[in-house]
């Protein structure tokens, strides 16, 4: 039986891991005091097999801050490391890709510029590519979660799977760092239409929840993104992950 992936998220601001709430690190924007490249190797030892890290700076445009610091944790795991953080262009694409990343998350250029998308699709191909569809009350959030843009989700994911989109995050925003459950049904319908992988982001509190979404890997729900409950320790399994590798750090 496959087994659901399990993708710790890293979300930086100022160089520092925080907390997000629904997207937003100003809101209850706790630090965990936590330098993102140690969290990097922690999830390594606690046997992650992929990172999803966040650069809030480079969505508000300052693309520069933290810009070494992501090379740094590309260079510090030998684990994939997928990476979200204003890629609005081909070279921002380019860019992110050659520093060593291994999947590029990208949003908004896919609804303001399809040309642009396309070029970035046919050049690094879908494996390097997943789009992000961040979704408030059924409709399609982009601009950092602040622009409501009328699309339907579903609508919106076929029209990326005709180019050749072949994997989503699928974000509940509402759910995002809130600890109300993930919604799973969202995920499921993108997943049915489109016949895409998906990667459910958001919601997810504890493991039954996990397990719940396990059972999902066969209509193509194959992998979680989950921040907050992995920085709370509200799995029994994270206590054994770290005498399983402690000391690991590569």
């Amino acid at each position: 039986m496959s087994l659901l992936l399990v993708i710790p998220s890293i979300d930086i601001k100022n160089g520092r891991t925080v907390r997000v709430v629904q997207g937003i690190p100003e809101l209850n924007c706790n630090e965990y005091d936590n330098d993102p490249v140690e969290m990097a190797k922690i999830w390594r030892a606690e046997n992650a097999k992929m990172l999803h890290v966040v650069d809030f700076d480079a969505l508000h445009g300052d693309k520069c801050k933290n810009y070494s610091l992501l090379e740094e944790i590309c260079n510090s795991v030998i684990i994939p490391v997928e990476f979200a953080g204003g890629i609005r262009c081909f070279d921002d694409a380019k860019k992110y890709l050659e520093l060593g990343v291994s999947r590029i998350v990208i949003s908004t250029m896919a609804q303001d510029d399809l040309p642009e998308f396309i070029k970035v699709m046919e050049t690094f191909g879908p494996k390097k590519i997943v789009v992000s569809l961040d979704v408030i009350d059924n409709e399609i959030v982009i601009k950092r979660r602040k622009i409501k843009t009328g699309i339907l989700p579903i609508a919106f994911a076929l029209k990326l799977k005709e180019i050749g989109v072949e994997r989503f995050i699928v974000t509940d925003v509402k759910r995002n760092g809130m600890m109300l459950g993930p919604n799973i049904e969202l995920s499921k319908a993108i997943a049915e239409a489109t016949e895409a992988k998906v990667t459910l982001s958001g919601g997810v509190r504890n493991k039954d929840e996990l397990m719940d979404i396990q059972t999902m890997i066969d209509v193509g729900i194959d992998s979680v993104i989950v921040g907050r409950a992995l920085y709370e320790n509200r799995f029994p399994c994270q206590k054994l992950w770290r005498v399983a590798e402690s000391g690991i750090f590569n």
